[in-house]
């Protein structure tokens, strides 16, 4: 009796050995697939950071910036206007002439001059009463008008900014908001205005200042 009592024993903890080992693995194997460092491995982590760099690159430069390496080339008008003047332009843009106005463009900017006889020099107060509300008529949403006295290398000018919407693309059919720059140069006579024009958001105060400070009379 006491022989089958310990060989009954023996064979008791011989199945629960079995049993305990056939549990332990099958956790380990458990606790393997759901591990924090098997999601957080080098590939899971290199395919997150990808997907956060795909934001679109940032633009270099706002819609309507002159490049700083624009060349300028001298324009002097010729034929039955006046023509006692020069003034660099950007080169390369495009040319229209209409009448008495010459007109330069390239995409967003435009350098627009004028000629014409006038009886006196224009003043601050001519400009502010005469001048803007022609324009407030002619140019689409016009806005923000101010009228000031500067001095260019030409000597003293009557400057004229204000803000206004473009004419329609005719291919997008976009309007842009342009900021204007309108210089009043007088002698003898004689009154130029240079009307320089681009996007509100352009940075051109140098390319601007490089046309205006090199306007001169003949």
């Amino acid at each position: 009796m006491a022989h089958a009592r310990t060989s009954a024993v023996v064979g008791l903890v011989l199945v629960a050995a079995v049993t305990a080992g056939c549990s332990g693995s099958g956790s380990h194997s458990g606790s393997g697939s759901t591990s924090p460092a098997a999601s957080s491995a080098p590939g899971g982590a290199q395919s997150g950071s990808s997907v956060q760099n795909n934001a679109a690159p940032t633009e270099s430069n706002p819609p309507g910036d002159i490049p700083d390496n624009q060349v300028y080339v001298g324009y002097r008008p010729s034929g039955g206007g006046f023509t006692g003047f020069t003034v660099k332009v950007p080169e390369g843009w495009a040319r229209t002439d209409q009448g008495n106005t010459t007109v330069f463009t390239d995409k967003l900017n435009t350098v627009r001059i004028t000629a014409a006889s006038a009886s006196g020099a224009p003043t601050v107060g001519s400009v502010t009463h005469t001048v803007v509300p022609q324009l407030r008529s002619q140019v689409a949403k016009f806005a923000a008008p101010k009228v000031s006295e500067v001095t260019r290398r030409a000597g003293r000018v009557v400057l004229l900014t204000y803000q206004g919407d473009s004419a329609k693309d005719p291919v997008t059919g976009k309007v842009v908001r342009d900021a204007f720059e309108r210089y009043a140069f007088y002698r003898q006579g004689h009154e130029v205005d240079l009307t320089l024009s681009g996007p509100v958001n352009a940075d051109n105060v140098d390319p601007w200042r490089i046309v205006s400070d090199s306007f001169a009379w003949r």
